[in-house]
């Protein structure tokens, strides 16, 4: 993209969106909107943000608001439609296999769009940053922990999953997108993982499991009987991993009393962590 166009992310303060094309996915435009602090600068902290499967991006963006110029961070919000980027397959799951099964090439993977776009912010001047970080709620935290787990991480300073309705569990004995198996990944890889600041944040209310977008097939519901229930599992899974591969675990996990599958206040949960992480990284 031009610089002209990357620019339209920080054009001015508040509300602002581009459309971006992926030079590894033509034809499917992704539309980034942008919530930009009032004193941005080529130094100011960067946060991608990922909603879940009603693929309401603009939602986001304005959830972040009000918190981007608390926070001083500019937060950008792929939107990823439905009509260019359908379903699972596409969106939480990666574009890692096309729709007969076969393995897709890295580069066409959806987790790598954040990396691209941050490269180019860079190479046009528009952030002086060496590192991003990523907010995913619900299949957009799906699409984080997943990114994260397949090693799209080299430039993420810290990651954020929150009410994630299914997890790839840190486990090469189970196949992806439930855990690691089948992927590539070996110890070695789990290890390194396991040392990435991977945060997980649970609404201790996300326990409704009447929603239509609340995953109930079998692989799912053994992970937990409510998402509360398998970011537990998740975050003890790490744990149990690290014991047998005799490495410290990074991971955290933090319960956000009271609130239930509610992509705004969990990005006011999670929001103070990615300023004393992101201010306190070295450009």
């Amino acid at each position: 993209m031009r610089a002209s166009d990357l620019n339209g992310l920080v054009a001015h303060s508040g509300r602002n969106d581009i459309y971006y094309e992926d030079p590894h996915l033509p034809g499917r435009p992704i539309r980034m909107f942008a919530a930009c602090p009032t004193h941005f600068t080529p130094s100011t902290p960067i946060v991608f943000v990922h909603r879940g499967d009603l693929r309401n991006a603009v939602d986001f963006r304005d959830f972040w608001l009000p918190l981007v110029d608390r926070f001083h961070v500019l937060a950008i919000v792929p939107e990823f439609s439905n009509a260019a980027f359908p379903g699972a397959a596409w969106y939480s799951d990666g574009n890692r296999c096309d729709a007969g099964g076969r393995a897709m090439p890295r580069e066409q993977w959806t987790y790598g769009v954040p990396g691209r776009v941050f490269a180019a912010l860079r190479a046009h001047g528009i952030t002086s940053r060496a590192s991003y970080s990523q907010f995913g709620h619900s299949s957009g935290a799906q699409f984080v922990h997943r990114s994260i787990s397949l090693g799209f991480r080299d430039v993420v300073a810290l990651a954020v999953s929150a009410n994630a309705g299914t997890y790839a569990m840190p486990d090469l004995g189970v196949a992806f997108p439930f855990g690691l198996g089948d992927t590539g990944l070996d110890d070695g890889a789990l290890r390194d993982l396991l040392d990435f600041p991977l945060a997980i944040f649970a609404g201790t209310a996300d326990i409704d499991v009447t929603s239509p977008h609340f995953p109930n097939t079998e692989p799912a519901m053994r992970q937990g009987v409510t998402r509360f229930d398998r970011a537990h599992a998740y975050f003890a899974a790490a744990q149990r991993s690290s014991q047998a591969l005799d490495v410290q675990c990074a991971w955290s996990i933090t319960d956000v009393p009271g609130v239930g599958h509610d992509g705004e206040k969990m990005s006011a949960a999670a929001a103070p962590l990615f300023a004393t992480a992101l201010h306190r990284t070295a450009l």
